[in-house]
């Protein structure tokens, strides 16, 4: 990144700042103004040029002798040691996290405000942002009343997790307010570690926890248990069926395959049917065979998402429809021309050809429909009535898992009756309590919702490196200010010791990461490094 080449423009205001405490809150003994300190801050509206007076208790007796006390408005202006305001701050977390411009965009943005900054500056300004937005979006002034009006909280624990073998960010958020109410990154997640933070949480709320929703993850599931006994837990529908159904799902991905594998020769029939409509525009045989095709490529590339929705049974279906409309045409005009000719031979090929392979899965996936709809519960009976049910059908699942032909069908039973069994305790809470829902997937789509906008704004596919370390910020602060802009950054008096300590908290994270950095760069000179320090300690001086 560029740094900046032009020197700051000389202040255009200036605006003295005097300390409102008068008499030392140790002795009580009067402060004496010793000295002035003066601050230059760039702001939106210019440069402004800050005298600050600065007293000093002069009791040699006091604990709290000769210490500075500066004036309390200067953290509203700008942070200790900075040099940019706050208001540009929030500036650019906006245009980052809620209009998603680049750091090269913001930039550009700021200087055209007529800022001189550099575009590294841009970057630090950004993560500050987001370390004072986590603070003021967590603030307990701010969360009690809006929590005491609701009078509970249903807790919702997820985690994510950026780069494949590093930290895990750990979200818990109220599924009432859609408040996060702690972000934190563990390097590991035991049922000791993630039963902290629940505690923490728990001890920090005005209200009591009345339900929980999470994934099936055993050590969730043990954290809740040892911090909140008592407390309903609520296993995640989504989760549940998902795990449950690998299997099917796996059979119907394997057939879609093999059918897949058997339709790639599209591409040839579209490239003939093209060069036929260059050569005469007004070639309709052209146009339709390019219709067909296209019905056909996008039946293709049409990938549900598992459970629920099979891909490979979607696919078949689809391809059997094109094909009979094809045989059709063909039985009522008594022939077809070249193109589709070759696709109707294409498409019964493969339909032939892995016939064998659907009526398994699609026998299989009946089951997981029949228990999707009991758990939906539509006609809202209570938890008893909707236990009873799923009893039933999975004694009948029982009985035909015992009496299938097919390996595969018997397998995918199976396990589901086996999964089931594991997620039992934790399937009938979202009954007893309109409060806690069924499924997870809120917290579920606020990640994904934080890696979209973020893949906006930076153009990185995967979840940038940042997000490790910055993460227990980061999410907290995109997620406030897409959803509450107009809060914009209030932060109360007094808020600088929290954000140092957040700030340093990040920092040892960011040390962390550097370490890693080093090692793979050099890993022989971050060896010797660490020897000549292991030796400095050990041997005498």
């Amino acid at each position: 990144m560029r740094k900046r080449r032009r020197p700051r423009p000389q202040p255009d205001r200036a605006l003295n700042l005097v300390a409102v405490t008068r008499d030392c809150p140790e002795c009580q003994h009067r402060l004496w103004a010793r000295y002035d300190n003066f601050r230059t801050i760039t702001t939106l509206d210019g440069v402004l040029r800050l005298t600050l007076s600065v007293r000093r208790c002069i009791n040699p007796a006091c604990p709290r002798f000769l210490r500075p006390y500066r004036p309390e408005a200067e953290p509203h202006f700008a942070l200790p040691y900075h040099e940019f305001g706050l208001d540009v701050m929030a500036l650019v977390g906006r245009l980052r996290h809620a209009e998603h411009r680049s750091i090269p965009e913001i930039h550009r943005e700021l200087t055209g405000r007529g800022l001189v900054v550099a575009q590294r500056t841009v970057t630090n300004l950004l993560d500050r942002y987001d370390e004072l937005r986590a603070l003021a979006t967590a603030d307990p002034e701010r969360l009690e009343p809006l929590l005491r009006d609701q009078r509970r909280v249903i807790l919702a624990i997820d985690g994510l997790q950026p780069d494949v073998g590093h930290e895990v960010l750990w979200v818990l958020r109220d599924c009432l307010s859609g408040e996060i109410l702690l972000a934190r990154s563990l390097l590991s997640s035991t049922a000791k570690d993630l039963a902290g933070l629940i505690t923490e949480v728990h001890q920090a709320l005005p209200v009591p926890i009345t339900g929980v929703i999470s994934d099936g993850q055993d050590s969730i599931r043990n954290a809740v248990a040892r911090a909140l006994r008592g407390v309903p837990h609520q296993l995640c529908h989504f989760h549940y069926l998902r795990e449950a159904a690998k299997p099917i799902a796996e059979a119907d991905r394997h057939a879609k395959k093999e059918l897949k594998k058997r339709v790639r020769g599209i591409r040839p029939i579209e490239r003939q049917a093209e060069k036929e409509a260059e050569s005469d525009p007004d070639d309709e045989e052209a146009e339709i065979v390019r219709g067909y095709c296209a019905a056909v490529r996008a039946a293709l590339t049409d990938d549900g998402l598992p459970p629920l929705a099979a891909s490979g049974l979607k696919l078949q279906d689809r391809l059997s429809q094109i094909a009979a409309s094809l045989d059709q045409v063909a039985a009522r005009a008594g022939r077809l021309p070249g193109g589709l000719k070759r696709l109707q031979q294409l498409l019964r090929h493969g339909l032939e050809e892995t016939a064998a392979l659907f009526p398994p899965v699609r026998e299989a996936y009946k089951w997981v429909k029949r228990v999707a709809r009991i758990l939906m519960n539509p006609e809202q009976l209570p938890a008893p009535k909707v236990r009873r049910r799923l009893v039933q059908l999975l004694v009948r699942m029982r009985q035909a898992a015992a009496q299938a032909d097919e390996p595969s069908v018997e397998k995918g039973l199976r396990h589901f009756l086996r999964v089931t069994k594991s997620y039992w305790p934790g399937l009938f809470g979202c009954y007893r309590s309109s409060d806690l829902p069924r499924t997870n997937n809120d917290l579920e789509h606020a990640f994904g919702s934080h890696r979209y906008h973020e893949r906006r704004a930076s153009g990185r596919r995967r979840a940038s490196p940042g997000l490790v370390v910055m993460g227990s910020a980061r999410v907290i602060a995109s997620l406030a200010t897409r959803l509450r802009p107009e809060e914009g950054l209030i932060l109360r008096p007094g808020y600088v010791p929290r954000w140092q300590e957040l700030r340093a908290e990040l920092e040892a994270r960011r040390e962390s990461r550097r370490k890693q950095r080093r090692f793979r760069q050099d890993p022989a000179r971050y060896l010797t490094g660490l020897e000549q320090k292991c030796l400095q300690l050990l041997l005498p001086s």
